[in-house]
């Protein structure tokens, strides 16, 4: 059993406080990433489950264990850094076998391990080389292999792919997650890296200012944002956010803006029915652009293409709704030129609504009327 849970765990450096009161359960085996832009705690709370920050308060358990007091040797964790952090006058064999060196096993055990680990890497063809013959993909590999000889029951991973080139990002994020499913270690990973965390990620913690704003699977949290913080930093482009103000006629709600008025569904009418300010949000992808005023659709809006961007599998365009710069996501073969006015919709059922006080998103109705 490797569940991981973090109690009320603080942790500050001097009046900065890097980790505040985060309560987190990270189930048996879960893929767990940590997401968030730097300085936001995530790597403070990874290194204080690994036992080399010790915390202000709260409790850290592994499994049935309270480890808060533990040293790192004697929690059972594997543990693969930024940086390769190989010994560099050591063997790829020797540097993957010296976790188990540390703990005096027996060398005949010690190298069949150390021959199992590397075949699952695929580094068995590389054991008798040193770390300046490798190229950084395979220098990777062979950190993350020295983490795993030592048979840990959580597995953790601090930005491990950050000093790779973009192919090699994404072809160790492939051997990561088939890797995760040939363990039984629980993974948590930090990145600031979106793409790493969706693609990587049974769950993700998005984390700003020591505290974690939204955990959830990754697509609740591309497609439901808990704030505006989530929503601008997950996506590429991220989220579009435009204000927009509630109005009433014959009891039946608006939201109105600059350039455009929008009826919500039913099921937006009890939350939007105490606001009078809010922000739409609403992804790229989500827009529907017409180069005709939709006659069935009175929610439609007219905006001006500023700028089209051909990126292979879509047109990226930037629009001009009114003073309002949104990005909108279209077909590569779309036959839209900077300078038309046309007209935007929006799928409805991919509109978030956030409460414009506080940015955290208002819940609509789980049954339209």
């Amino acid at each position: 059993m490797a569940e991981v849970r973090l109690e009320s765990v603080t942790r500050r450096f001097g009046s900065v406080v890097a980790v505040d009161n985060v309560d987190l359960r990270i189930k048996d085996k879960e893929f767990m990433v940590f997401l968030g832009p730097s300085g936001c705690g995530k790597t403070t709370t990874l290194r204080s489950i690994a036992g080399l920050e010790k915390i202000d308060a709260g409790r850290i358990f592994l499994g049935d264990r309270d480890v808060t007091d533990l040293p790192p040797g004697q929690r059972g964790i594997g543990m693969v850094f930024q940086s390769y952090a190989l010994f560099p006058h050591m063997t790829i064999a020797d540097n993957i076998g010296f976790g188990l060196k540390i703990k005096k096993v027996p060398a005949a055990l010690k190298a069949e391990r150390v021959r199992k680990v590397a075949e699952l890497l695929y580094l068995d063809n590389l054991l008798d080389r040193y770390p300046g013959q490798l190229s950084g993909g395979q220098r990777q590999r062979v950190a993350v292999a020295r983490a795993l000889v030592i048979e840990p029951t959580v597995l953790l991973m601090d930005e491990p792919l950050s000093n790779l080139d973009a192919l090699l990002r994404m072809q160790m994020r492939a051997e990561l997650k088939k890797l995760h499913h040939s363990i039984n270690a629980t993974t948590i990973y930090v990145t600031h890296d979106q793409v790493e965390a969706l693609s990587l990620g049974d769950r993700i913690a998005v984390m700003r200012d020591g505290k974690i704003v939204q955990c959830d699977v990754p697509m609740e949290i591309y497609d439901k944002p808990a704030n505006v913080f989530v929503g601008s930093f997950i996506g590429n482009p991220p989220m579009n956010f435009i204000n927009g103000e509630i109005t009433s006629k014959n009891g039946t709600l608006t939201v109105q803006g600059q350039g455009f008025a929008i009826t919500p569904d039913q099921k937006w009418s009890r939350p939007l029915a105490n606001h009078r300010q809010v922000i739409l949000g609403i992804r790229p992808e989500n827009f529907g652009v017409h180069f005709q005023e939709p006659s069935d659709n009175p929610n439609a809006a007219q905006a001006r293409v500023e700028v089209v961007e051909l990126l292979g599998n879509l047109k990226l365009l930037t629009m001009d709704l009114a003073g309002s710069v949104l990005k909108v996501s279209v077909e590569p073969g779309t036959p839209v030129n900077s300078g038309e006015n046309v007209w935007l919709t929006w799928n409805e059922d991919k509109l978030c609504i956030y409460d414009s006080a506080n940015e955290w998103a208002l819940a609509p109705d789980e049954v339209s009327a």
